[in-house]
């Protein structure tokens, strides 16, 4: 048995979108979406903190982070902050229409305050796999270059749809996106 923990988006909660789903297709493995505190409001510190208890009494080795969206920037913030040395490596990470670095809200700069220490993070995890799409307004115009951080720095294998927004569209839900769970299944080696 793994542990897959997601560390959902702003603005969401465990029960939306495809969140679900990946309890539901990984039956036999801890599938784990821990509430983040004030989703519509965070604070990146707070977000972190309830991250790393999630993670708290998985072994890193059998463990599969996901980040969607500023989730994503979470789970890069775990990774600067995990003790490699001590506890070894994570098995993987799934960044889902992540950010590899701001995107002009201001209500969200403090999670990207400082920039990214690359060579921790990447040393924190043994594969990074990326997921986004061509059309995501989110990242917009800067898509590629958010990509090609991730691929640069992270050695990423990096999955770009033509279509599919930020996962899922403004307005919309979406309660499968099988996409991400190939993704989670490689990494686990299914």
């Amino acid at each position: 048995m793994s542990t897959i923990v997601v560390s959902h988006g702003y603005a969401m909660t465990p029960g939306d979108h495809w969140y679900p789903y990946l309890r539901a297709e990984l039956p036999g493995d801890d599938v784990r979406v821990p509430a983040l505190p004030e989703p519509a409001n965070p604070i990146a510190a707070d977000w972190l903190s309830a991250l790393q208890k999630a993670v708290l009494e998985a072994p890193p080795a059998d463990t599969v982070l996901v980040g969607h969206s500023l989730g994503g920037v979470n789970v890069l913030r775990l990774l600067e902050s995990h003790d490699t040395e001590a506890s070894g490596p994570f098995a993987g990470v799934v960044l889902v229409a992540s950010m590899a670095g701001e995107v002009g809200y201001d209500a969200l700069a403090p999670f990207f305050a400082g920039g990214f220490d690359w060579p921790r993070i990447r040393r924190s995890a043994k594969t990074f796999r990326i997921l986004h799409a061509a059309d995501d307004p989110v990242t917009a115009a800067a898509t590629p270059d958010h990509i090609m951080k991730f691929v640069t720095e992270l050695g990423a294998t990096a999955t770009v749809t033509p279509s599919g927004g930020h996962f899922p569209r403004t307005g919309e839900t979406a309660t499968e996106l099988p996409e991400a769970l190939r993704l989670i299944r490689e990494t686990l080696g299914r």
